[in-house]
């Protein structure tokens, strides 16, 4: 079995299998949301890697969720509570399974006891 961690894709590989132009993947990089393993000019990409810019793919393309958005909501919460990934799928995720976080949606009540804790304060 391959190890999922190894990087052993180049852009044009990966971008292949994603069913993407390389600049995408670029895009990706430039914007933070990967960060694949470079050696020299060259990148290479993991099957996590792989996995993670599905993911990205779905948000974007079938949820509307733009590049920034992306960004700044995973400052606050994980990439399946953007998407509410099915169980069965966040099983699969390698996002999901190393961090060994439960998933959880931002409490939205304790977030406005915090602002008003700040307002007091000031």
């Amino acid at each position: 079995m391959v190890d999922e961690k190894k990087a052993i894709f180049t852009i044009g590989i990966a971008a292949q299998m994603l069913d993407v132009h390389p600049r995408t993947l670029r895009i990706y990089e430039e914007e933070g949301l990967i960060t694949p393993l470079r050696k020299g000019k060259w990148r290479y990409y993991t099957i996590n890697d792989i996995k993670w810019i599905e993911c990205l793919r779905e948000m974007i393309h079938e949820h509307g969720v733009s590049i920034a958005a992306i960004k700044k909501l995973l400052q606050y919460t994980p990439c399946w509570n953007i998407t509410d990934c099915p169980f069965e799928k966040r099983k699969q995720c390698t996002a999901f399974m190393a961090n060994g976080l439960i998933p959880k949606k931002i409490d939205k009540q304790k977030s406005r006891k915090v602002q008003n804790i700040d307002s007091k304060a000031a």
